[in-house]
């Protein structure tokens, strides 16, 4: 008998195709998550709570400390965390600086510094802080839901965050940051 004439495979002739169906499922699958837009926001527990309780000593020697008192005043700021050895806190230094020129109040909390390290990266990219307070345990950090370093928060006037941004900002992020500082002017 000839190969031409032996008898079909019996049983299950559709076996022969499932490795090739579940290898298309799989790239399918794959590319799905490929072409998907990515998640950019992340949405802070934090938004909407009062900041916690803290005081931290100054920074640097030409600008006081931090409070949470600060903040309570009836208008709105940004708290900018940022850290001297941090490469994308330098990139968001102009836009910054940029607010700042613009009339924002911006505060910033250092993380894990030194206050010579602090000074050296001030007197390089700038210094749009009003106030800068040291914070060398990460313990404000933590407590308002930051998990690195740049992050900017728009606090109200009543000292509540109201929006948190992740990562430097960039020039592409001032209108939304600028948007949500007005938008803090609101009642919650």
């Amino acid at each position: 008998m000839s190969r031409s004439d032996s008898p079909a495979p019996k049983g299950r002739p559709w076996a022969i195709w499932l490795p090739l169906v579940l290898f298309g499922a799989l790239v399918a699958l794959f590319l799905g998550g490929l072409l998907r837009p990515a998640q950019t926001e992340v949405a802070s527990a934090m938004i909407g709570q009062p900041l916690p309780e803290f005081t931290l000593p100054p920074a640097t020697q030409d600008r006081p400390g931090l409070a949470t008192a600060d903040f309570r005043k009836g208008e709105p700021r940004l708290l900018n965390v940022f850290a001297s050895w941090c490469v994308p806190c330098a990139a968001e230094a102009p836009q910054l600086d940029e607010m700042k020129r613009a009339g924002v109040p911006i505060d910033g909390v250092a993380i894990r510094d030194r206050k010579e390290d602090i000074a050296k990266f001030l007197a390089r990219y700038g210094n749009p802080f009003a106030t800068i307070g040291k914070d060398d345990i990460s313990e404000v950090q933590l407590g308002i839901g930051s998990s690195g370093v740049p992050e900017t928060f728009v606090i109200d006037g009543n000292g509540v965050i109201r929006y948190q941004h992740i990562g430097p900002i960039m020039e592409r992020d001032i209108g939304t940051i600028l948007v949500e500082l007005d938008n803090a002017r609101q009642p919650l």
